[in-house]
């Protein structure tokens, strides 16, 4: 049985009790003439510390991923369609649609946010594909403006 596959609440009990029973049984050679539920509470208060430095939470994952850019998108479309579009080639992250400062109307385009290989999949499904009654234009984004000025900059 594997600790790691529980959570970490449930990996972190498990451990400050069996840490309890060891500071139990090493506080019983110590110094026998102490009570047996204090010499528990004493092993589990000690546990409690040991545990979380000795646990520690899952890393995620670090997963390669590729911000789309989709041009010509209908006016009507929201990020609900989109993400609903995206999703039959894997999981969408974020779907961002951009509207106009002044107005705040949509302004026809978007960046979709997916895992390199989906978005490799989106993208050659996708490109020039019929999207409620648009050609869609699905291409790898380019960084922002304002990032290439900074790197320029420094």
């Amino acid at each position: 049985m594997k600790l790691s596959r529980f959570p970490v609440y449930i990996q972190s009990a498990i451990a400050a009790l069996v840490l309890a029973l060891i500071g139990y049984v090493l506080l019983s050679m110590v110094n026998p003439a102490l009570d047996a539920p204090l010499l528990f509470a004493l092993g589990l208060l000690l546990g409690g510390f040991l545990a979380p430095l000795v646990i520690r939470p899952p890393q995620a994952e670090e997963i390669p991923t590729t911000t789309l850019y989709v041009g010509n998108l209908p006016y009507r479309a929201n990020e609900a369609s989109v993400r609903t579009l995206f999703e039959t080639f894997g999981q969408v992250l974020s779907v961002r649609l951009m509207k106009d400062k002044q107005t705040g109307k949509r302004r026809g385009f978007g960046f979709v946010e997916m895992p390199a290989d989906a978005a490799r999949a989106a993208q050659a499904a996708l490109n020039d594909s019929e999207f409620q009654q648009r050609t869609l234009k699905v291409r790898e984004a380019n960084e922002r403006k304002e990032e290439e000025d900074e790197e320029k900059q420094q």
